[in-house]
């Protein structure tokens, strides 16, 4: 039984850079326009674009850098007017990024530090944009070195509802909210939030599940990333069950299938 009134969307993942975690989801140029096509025909809705990677342990690099990463991509995707087929989201928080990519047809800034800059709030709220909200304790240089919380989700209640309030003074209409798993957790911190995703539809937004090939797979049971599908699509239908509608994944096609199955079990009466 689904406890909301938003439609699922499959949010693809392309990562413009080298050092992502799951080196089957790096592209640049036309390769990553490539896999726009080929993902859009697979079912997604959303494409996510990313020229940092976020994975624990991972060094910042230069705004200048970034910049370089995503350019040629936002290029080609405001010249073959691509926004116009799909939606788009930048995943950044650097402000001169996330400008840059809203200028060439992106809506959705996806902000892992969860909306803390107050450029990144002016400049969504400019351009009108939908912002996801994502919790994240510490910096992923360090998040996964000993993250401690009162309450998982009472702590992450209490970040949101602040969140949420900055984005609305800042005039930022359209927001998703993201838990975001493993991003400062430990596996037993991962479950419960899972265990209890329903706890944050009460905000009325939609909510975003993104634990796609994640290292909370791999300590439930040792597994290579690339072996990870099975245990991504068990965390993201079970959550899709209990109130997430975007689902953040590097397997689209995979995803279409087995959530229009869920669909099809859910809806039969």
């Amino acid at each position: 039984m689904y406890i909301h009134n938003f439609p699922t969307r499959i949010m693809g993942i392309i990562n413009a850079n080298d050092d992502s975690f799951f080196e089957n989801s790096r592209f640049s140029g036309v390769d990553a326009i490539s896999k726009i096509s080929s993902m859009i025909k697979d079912g997604a809705t959303i494409i996510d674009i990313g020229g940092v990677s976020s994975r624990p342990g991972s060094i910042q690099v230069s705004e200048e850098e970034e910049l370089n990463r995503i350019k040629p991509i936002c290029d080609m995707i405001l010249e073959k007017q691509l926004f116009k087929k799909v939606t788009f989201s930048i995943d950044s928080y650097t402000p001169r990024v996330i400008e840059y990519a809203l200028k060439s047809g992106f809506t959705i800034v996806n902000d892992i530090t969860g909306l803390i800059n107050n450029e990144v709030a002016k400049i969504t709220a400019k351009y009108n944009a939908t912002v996801v909200i994502m919790h994240m304790q510490g910096k992923p240089k360090d998040m996964q070195q000993d993250p401690q919380y009162t309450n998982v989700i009472d702590d992450i209640d209490s970040f949101f509802e602040k969140q949420i309030q900055k984005a609305k003074s800042f005039g930022i209409k359209n927001i998703i909210l993201d838990v975001g798993i493993g991003f400062g957790k430990t596996l037993e911190h991962n479950l419960l939030l899972l265990k209890n995703m329903n706890h944050f539809t009460h905000f009325g937004y939609e909510i975003l599940i993104g634990a796609s090939r994640k290292s909370m797979i791999d300590k439930i049971i040792p597994t290579a990333t690339e072996d990870r599908l099975s245990g991504t699509l068990a965390i993201h239908l079970h959550s899709i069950q209990k109130g997430a509608s975007v689902v953040r994944c590097h397997d689209v096609k995979e995803h279409y299938q087995a959530i229009k199955v869920q669909e099809a079990i859910s809806t039969i009466s």
